[in-house]
């Protein structure tokens, strides 16, 4: 039964369900750059807008405002209500840019950050979580190589 390791065989067909990935790429044309953006070990670049705030109870609050107003109800945050929440919430200089952090390439951030920054899809927010700077929301507007 040795010889059963044929299921090796049905790990190629796990690379064939990547190759039906490439039925993914044709949906994704529809999708323009979201499509691009699953690919998420692949991209260079990251365009992103952040709220820190060095207490939990601070970012809950922010995020609670998040979740009523877009993200309970499946909604995407725009940018500009994030920007606006950044400026009232975040303890980061970059509050005051409503957030903005710009593009930034991999290894700029420090882990978590960067782990969640590339992890989230375009358009998305993310929950809040813990760096070694604070708790942070992280509105992701972009992918690049």
């Amino acid at each position: 039964m040795g010889k059963d390791s044929k299921p090796k065989d049905s790990g190629g067909k796990g690379k064939g369900k990547q190759a039906g990935g490439g039925s993914d790429e044709s949906s994704s044309k529809g999708k323009g750059k979201a499509g691009k953006g699953d690919g998420l070990g692949t991209c260079t670049y990251v365009k992103a807008r952040h709220i820190l705030c060095e207490k939990q109870g601070k970012i809950n609050e922010a995020y609670k405002k998040l979740q009523d107003g877009w993200l309970d109800t499946g909604d995407k945050v725009p940018p500009a209500e994030f920007a606006k929440l950044a400026a009232e919430y975040s303890e980061c200089p970059s509050g005051k840019k409503g957030g903005d952090l710009g593009w930034f390439p991999r290894g700029k951030m420090a882990g978590p950050f960067q782990d969640v920054a590339f992890s989230t899809p375009i358009g998305a927010t993310c929950a809040p979580f813990k760096s070694t700077h604070g708790y942070h929301i992280i509105l992701c507007e972009g992918r690049k190589n």
